[in-house]
């Protein structure tokens, strides 16, 4: 039978400073026998470059994955 999950408020202060700066990306949580034991955080930046040659950071993305993959360009 499974354990109950234990999340106690340092846990939630964890996982709420791993989340407050993130833009973009995924937090995934690993629980094993009822309690938290790892977190993995990804985050994703893309950057375009500007006809002013500097770069800037993209906010959205015109190509997602899915697009990329369904148009045939992402292989």
């Amino acid at each position: 039978m499974a354990k109950p999950l234990k999340v106690d408020g340092e846990w939630l202060d964890r996982i709420a400073g791993l989340l407050s700066d993130m833009e973009f990306g995924s937090l995934n949580i690993v629980v094993h026998e009822g309690q938290i034991v790892q977190m993995e955080r990804t985050e994703r930046k893309r950057y375009e470059s500007g006809a002013s040659g500097g770069a800037r950071v993209s906010t959205g993305s015109k190509h997602s994955p899915r697009a990329l993959r369904e148009s045939g360009r992402g292989r």
